[in-house]
């Protein structure tokens, strides 16, 4: 029998995160398909995406790729790695599985079984609620940051300037205007 042939996908949300975050996802990836005895034969990687979104060059290439059936399977460190959003993560599994592709999570032991049906719904529904959260959180603390008159970002106008988290006039520019 042939043995098992697979592609690895992975992905950072961040330009906070490193390319530490991709080798770490490679090499854990890597090591289950040794121990799975799968053939490794592509990697795609998307830097700096988030996964509440399909708008990722090497994720929509592997999803098109899928058609050629070259591989059976594709590995990601853990699922939110896919997808955080259960709709899109339908929409591209329902693809997968019209390819005869599986989507295997290196991190994530699930059975196949009807038990790992609810499994895997419930770490793709837990990876879409932290994404949620997060965004809330986020815009929560920049919502207090602006009601206390803190600099919360971005590019300032001509004319201000920022000290100690407060944004105030730059009397020099101001003078030109």
């Amino acid at each position: 029998m042939s043995k098992k042939r697979a592609v690895i996908y992975a992905r950072f949300s961040s330009h906070n995160q490193t390319e530490q975050s991709i080798e770490g996802q490679l090499r854990v990836c890597e090591q289950y398909a040794k121990n799975n005895d799968i053939l490794i034969l592509k990697t795609y990687i998307d830097r700096a995406m988030t996964g509440m979104n399909d708008n990722h060059p090497d994720f929509q290439q592997m999803i098109k790729d899928s058609a050629n059936k070259e591989w059976q399977n594709i590995i990601v460190y853990k699922l939110d790695r896919f997808s955080r959003n259960k709709y899109e993560t339908a929409k591209y599994k329902k693809i997968l599985k019209d390819n005869d592709v599986k989507l295997l999570s290196a991190m994530e032991n699930i059975p196949d079984t009807p038990e790992g049906i609810i499994l895997e719904s419930l770490l793709e529904g837990m990876a879409e609620y932290y994404s949620a959260e997060l965004s809330q959180k986020v815009k929560r603390g920049m919502n207090e940051t602006r009601l206390k008159g803190n600099f919360t970002g971005g590019n300032l106008i001509y004319g201000y300037k920022v000290e100690n988290h407060k944004i105030l006039i730059n009397e020099e520019q101001a003078k030109v205007v």
